[in-house]
């Protein structure tokens, strides 16, 4: 699913590009989900040029409206009503300290959802400025009732389910159309691993690599198997595994990074399906470049996660990968499956 920058759809609206207005049904679907509470404030994210708050704001809401383009929030201002405040926010790359916790009845998001690449991380991020009892709503395009060039902004079915993963109620509408999806109730869960299925039958010898942004963010890439996963796999023949870890770096993600920054932390070793399974955890301390998918077939996305959302992820960590990251972060991840772990000196 493409991205699209700040600049595109400045140039979008720019030219005269507007968001659309909420269609009847979904309206409706609004008032009878998410009904105004006395007092009620809401939060639109990627509120474009208005629309959508404007709606919200006549049906009774004190509206926090954000967006990443200012030429929306330009055209959104000269149309504004009572009720409704705009402020320029990218909630992918700006902090979010600039919201109030927990001081939302209601956060909507609109399809540009799928042009953010951190969604899960986005989302937990959202979630916490819900008041108790509030609600998250996604209206969104399904992937499969739109034209393909209309795709990048746009979730597919399993996209829309793991948006829905974490939460103690996520009921899901038609509305003209689009998908609107009403969550309620963060659920976190305790950390799950899985498999991937039974691998081919070899010695199993590879690398996990731990790598973060400035942040201190780790990269976890979401398997067409169902799993997070760290960037990493098999060693080529006479590879050693910090070569292993900095080239399958670069060739899942793009990202790279020199031997030399790569750190053995220590050799893990399991069992799956009976096959002994060597796994080296390997910490990549300088890099170059951003996450891009160069393996659709692998892996559907790369995304930056805040080291302390792993252990309630809503969707299982690949079981090696949750070793790795326990032998970076001790004690992170409990009740993890057995391993053997053989740490490493720091050379």
């Amino acid at each position: 699913m493409a991205q699209q920058h700040p600049e595109e759809w400045d140039a979008h609206h720019g030219g005269g590009g507007r968001s659309r207005s909420p269609g009847p049904a979904e309206g409706r679907l609004l008032a009878a989900h998410v009904p105004v509470p006395a007092g009620g404030r809401c939060l639109d994210v990627g509120c474009g040029t208005g629309e959508l708050a404007r709606h919200l704001a006549a049906s009774g809401y004190l509206v926090d409206a954000v967006d990443r383009s200012a030429a929306a929030l330009t055209e959104a201002r000269r149309a504004a009503g009572a009720r409704v405040t705009y402020r320029r926010l990218d909630i992918e790359h700006d902090s979010l300290d600039r919201l109030p916790p927990a001081s939302y009845d209601l956060i909507t998001v609109r399809p540009g959802r799928a042009v953010v690449r951190d969604r899960t991380r986005v989302l937990n991020r959202l979630r916490e400025r819900l008041r108790p009892g509030g609600a998250l709503c996604v209206i969104t395009p399904v992937a499969d009732a739109v034209p393909e060039h209309e795709r990048g902004v746009a979730l597919d079915e399993e996209e829309i389910g793991l948006l829905s993963a974490g939460w103690e109620s996520a009921r899901r509408y038609d509305a003209d159309g689009l998908a609107l999806l009403v969550l309620r109730g963060p659920a976190p869960a305790p950390p799950v691993c899985a498999g991937k299925g039974r691998p081919t039958p070899h010695a199993l010898t590879g690398a996990g690599v731990v790598v973060t942004d400035p942040a201190g963010r780790v990269l976890l890439g979401w398997s067409v198997r169902g799993v997070w996963e760290l960037p990493g796999g098999k060693n080529d023949p006479g590879e050693d595994f910090a070569a292993a870890a900095v080239r399958e770096l670069e060739e899942e993600t793009s990202l790279k990074a020199d031997p030399g920054a790569a750190w053995v932390r220590a050799v893990l070793m399991d069992s799956v399906h009976g096959i002994p399974r060597v796994t080296a955890a390997v910490q990549v301390t300088r890099y170059t470049g951003e996450p891009a998918v160069s393996e659709p077939q692998l892996i559907r996305r790369w995304e930056w996660h805040e080291v302390t959302d792993l252990p309630v992820l809503a969707r299982p960590l690949f079981t090696p990968s949750a070793h790795v990251l326990d032998t970076v972060w001790p004690g992170l991840l409990p009740d993890l499956p057995p391993v053997h772990r053989y740490p490493v000196a720091e050379g």
